[in-house]
């Protein structure tokens, strides 16, 4: 706690320092353009709007945050046997709260940094970056009027960022930033990493394109250069009004590394999850050692143990008409660990339907289906499903109460691993505040 204090102070100092020197040219917290808002506003946006029409009077700061509790009350369970690991008991209560602080800077006519840190969460109760990224949308840094018809339709990002694979993790938790989720929970096969790279982007009459490359590491680092190459990904999809209440978009993705053995697409989000405690557990070995074994942080999500050689492709419907939205998740993933010759597939499919209601659709109520199914290294097809439903009610823009009833259950899991006949359900009620 100490780490957090001090490092929320020195935050705290610089954000008084910098309004002060930027106070005098700049509007405090304005709207931002080529911005997704962090309230009620920012729901079903994904890439921020394309929008060269601007007015830049100086460095302009905007300081937001958010912050999340939940209280849970789940129970899980395996199959007992006795070579299952034995799961320790938990009970309801409250989960540790956690917390966001976010800067965003327009720098230049065109230019805005981004800034996430994560002060608290499941993981990591101490304060750390989670990255940030520089947003090109006109080159006039150059020279006025630089290359305009080309950046008309062009933006430009660069930093050690959240990669943008897929459209689900627009919709995802991401730590304390919980308002645009309708549920509580992440999907099963939760791809999200934050990797140093670049992508540029193409947009046109609702159209776009994204392709991009990193380095492939999630721990940056100048060590293991053997294994270092870089990873690529691209996006291509359409996202337009059909008519006054019809909104399409479909889009498709693809990450592919070669790196050896440090892919991190579904292990990437070092914040946990939003499940604590489950299917955390301990089995005696041959010594007579009693050895913990579990999801750890990551509770209730899948790993399908693949960082090596690695293509995932996702496909992502979203539909929304009036008050009434679907969104839709199909992705294959291939690849191997690096001590495997073989490689192993997995499948995610999902889709969720919400209706959104009142007269600003401030309440909304929700139902989502997850599978998975895939191929652990040991050889075993297994497979997972969960299913979720919840309500919301937005008491204001930036203030949401959520309720969600979750069910999830493994199956063909050998007896040896914790997950054997494993399932868990419960409820799970959590207050979001973003700003």
């Amino acid at each position: 706690m100490k780490n957090s204090f001090k490092y929320l102070s020195i935050a705290l100092i610089a954000f008084f320092g910098i309004q002060m020197q930027a106070q005098e040219n700049s509007l405090w917290n304005r709207d931002f353009p080529n911005f997704r808002n962090p309230d009620q506003s920012g729901i079903n946006d994904f890439e921020p709007n394309k929008d060269t029409i601007t007015d830049f009077n100086g460095i302009n700061v905007r300081v937001g945050g958010a912050f999340a509790l939940q209280f849970q009350a789940i129970d899980h369970e395996n199959s007992g046997n006795a070579a299952t690991p034995v799961l320790q008991e938990i009970g309801d209560n409250f989960n540790l709260a956690t917390a966001n602080l976010d800067f965003d800077v327009m720098l230049y006519d065109g230019v805005r940094l981004h800034l996430r840190t994560y002060l608290s969460s499941q993981h990591h109760n101490e304060t750390y970056v989670k990255g940030g990224y520089l947003q090109i949308d006109k080159l006039d840094f150059i020279q006025k009027g630089f290359l305009s018809e080309v950046m008309d339709n062009v933006r430009i990002k660069i930093g050690h960022m959240e990669n943008n694979y897929g459209d689900a993790h627009f919709r995802r938790t991401d730590n304390a930033m919980a308002l645009y989720n309708p549920f509580v929970g992440n999907y099963l096969l939760d791809a999200f990493t934050t990797e140093v790279g670049a992508e540029v982007y193409y947009f046109k009459n609702g159209w776009l394109g994204m392709v991009g490359a990193t380095n492939g590491k999630l721990n940056q680092a100048v060590t293991n250069p053997e294994i270092t190459s870089p990873s690529l990904l691209a996006k291509v999809g359409y996202d337009n009004y059909l008519s006054e209440d019809l909104r399409f978009r479909l889009t498709g993705s693809v990450y592919h590394t070669n790196q050896t053995g440090s892919a991190y697409l579904y292990t990437g989000d070092r914040a946990g999850s939003r499940y604590y405690n489950l299917f955390q557990g301990s089995y005696v070995n041959d010594l007579g050692e009693v050895v913990a074994v579990g999801d750890g942080f990551r509770a209730g999500r899948v790993n399908p143990g693949i960082k090596n050689e690695m293509t995932s492709i996702m496909i992502n419907p979203f539909i929304k008409y009036g008050g009434l939205e679907f969104f839709g998740i199909f992705e294959t993933i291939s690849g191997k660990n690096a001590n495997e010759t073989e490689e192993r597939n997995w499948n995610q499919y999902a889709g969720e339907l919400i209706y959104r209601f009142g007269n600003t659709e401030n309440l909304y109520v929700s139902g989502r289906y997850n599978y998975v199914d895939g191929e652990l290294a040991e050889g075993q097809d297994v497979n997972i499903s969960r299913y979720n439903l919840g309500a919301g009610w937005f008491m204001t823009k930036n203030i949401l109460a959520k309720l969600e009833y979750v069910n999830q259950e493994y199956n063909d899991y050998p007896v040896s691993d914790i997950h054997n006949e494993g399932k868990f359900n419960g409820v799970v009620f959590e207050a979001v505040i973003s700003f």
